[in-house]
């Protein structure tokens, strides 16, 4: 009997390693809406993929995805449509490779969004963020230290529980080995997708994306590069955000825009219409002209009482350095008096690239002061002369050079409706925070 017993947990020990070899990384929770979500999973190798799933309250009303082929083209990557949803609801979920249980060590699970409006306040949730995400590959990172480090900051915001994790730009870091090929690129996203810190946050929270030069391209890359249009594919294979740009094949930009609760998340591109920063020719832009023009047609309808605009650079500080916003003066002057003549309330900018973090308030006199708050970097070097910047709208206190990753959780009722910004380290130590509330924002 007692070998029987060892046999059969042997024989299930390897099965389940023999299954679990064919997931390269996910599964990851992409949007969830009131009747459908979609979850994200790649493979090691070619496989069919599906996802089952049931209300936490009732496993046994037990509903299946629609299954993908993964194939080489698109990183064996699979994006599972979990339809038949009910509004509100925690659903538990299980992937199945070639129609196989794989066995994981973390929670799947995923929330549909819930059905308040006219019935009673907005509910109060918590939206995860940060930028600039380098896990080293030694044979092809620049000689010197590492520039990568403390991964085990994903595990700490797996730890506070976010309904949502905002990815704000410079998720992967191109190397000069990946941006000239689509297999590199490939490798780029896989490499960086498949460590096992990053695991549990994927897998429970929804994750929404924009991208920055390092997942683009090269360096301060723009309109220019040849291979944006490979990138961008890497982009939306590797991601499950709801649309991509306006185009009917969406094939033009990676701006989208979704909402969640009380408040309306605006993702934004900055690089696949931005100037050469060289030229000295032409309009200099960093959105293009019909980026902009959808962004502040959407700011004008919405009707949600916090408007979230991510962005890579940063917006509101007032040194013209890098790449921040204030270099190209004229396009952020039409954007924010743009915002100002239409009365759009309840702005806030997010930003990362910087490589520190900081509080931004532009104060207005005909109207509410503007924030934009810039968080970096998660995982890639620190700066170490950001306090040497002279950024007069830097809110005293704020600014930290390490690695972080803040929150904004949501709370009150409609009459005390606020934002809490904070700012923690790579343990989930908090260290800084502010509360805005919605009235600061009218």
């Amino acid at each position: 009997m007692k070998k029987i017993i060892i046999i059969f947990c042997l024989s299930f020990v390897l099965n389940t390693v023999a299954q679990n070899s064919l997931l390269q990384s996910g599964p990851m929770v992409g949007y969830c809406e009131m009747t459908e979500a979609k979850i994200w999973v790649q493979t090691t190798t070619a496989a069919n993929v599906k996802i089952m799933y049931s209300p936490a309250d009732n496993v046994k009303e037990i509903q299946y995805s629609n299954e993908v082929l993964t194939n080489k083209d698109s990183g064996y990557t699979a994006h599972l449509v979990l339809d038949g949803l009910s509004p509100g609801k925690k659903y538990n979920y299980v992937v199945y490779i070639n129609n196989k249980k794989v066995n994981l060590p973390y929670e799947t699970t995923f929330s549909s969004k819930k059905l308040w409006q006219w019935r009673e306040n907005a509910p109060d949730f918590t939206v995860a963020l940060g930028s600039c995400t380098y896990v080293n590959q030694p044979e092809v990172d620049r000689p010197g230290k590492p520039y990568g480090s403390e991964y085990e900051i994903f595990t700490s915001i797996a730890g506070k529980n976010p309904d949502i994790m905002l990815w704000g730009g410079d998720n992967i870091y191109l190397r000069e080995a990946d941006w000239d090929s689509k297999t590199g690129v490939y490798h780029r996203y896989t490499h960086t997708r498949s460590i096992k810190e990053i695991q549990p946050l994927l897998a429970r929270a929804q994750n929404f994306a924009i991208w920055d030069d390092h997942d683009f391209g090269p360096n301060d890359a723009d309109r220019s590069y040849y291979f944006k249009n490979v990138t961008q594919k890497a982009f939306k294979d590797f991601w499950a955000n709801k649309s991509y740009g306006l185009d009917a094949a969406q094939s033009q930009g990676t701006f989208s825009t979704f909402n969640w609760g009380d408040a309306q998340f605006f993702l934004l591109d900055d690089r696949f219409f931005k100037s050469p920063n060289d030229r000295v020719t032409g309009q200099r832009t960093l959105l293009g002209k019909e980026q902009l023009e959808w962004l502040i047609d959407a700011l004008s309808a919405s009707k949600a009482s916090f408007k979230i605009i991510v962005i890579g650079g940063q917006v509101l500080n007032s040194a013209a350095k890098y790449e921040n916003y204030e270099t190209y003066p004229e396009e952020k002057e039409y954007l924010l008096s743009e915002i100002e003549k239409n009365k759009v309330r309840g702005v806030l900018f997010i930003s990362g690239d910087r490589h520190f973090s900081e509080l931004s308030m532009l104060p207005r006199p005909s109207s509410y002061s503007l924030y934009d708050w810039t968080v970096s970097p998660l995982t890639s070097g620190a700066s170490n002369s950001a306090e040497k910047e002279e950024n007069k709208y830097r809110v005293a206190g704020s600014l930290f050079m390490q690695h972080n990753f803040g929150t904004i959780s949501f709370s009150g009722d409609k009459d005390n409706r606020q934002l809490k910004l904070s700012l923690f380290d790579k343990d989930g130590k908090e260290l800084w925070n502010k509360v805005i509330t919605k009235k600061e924002l009218q």
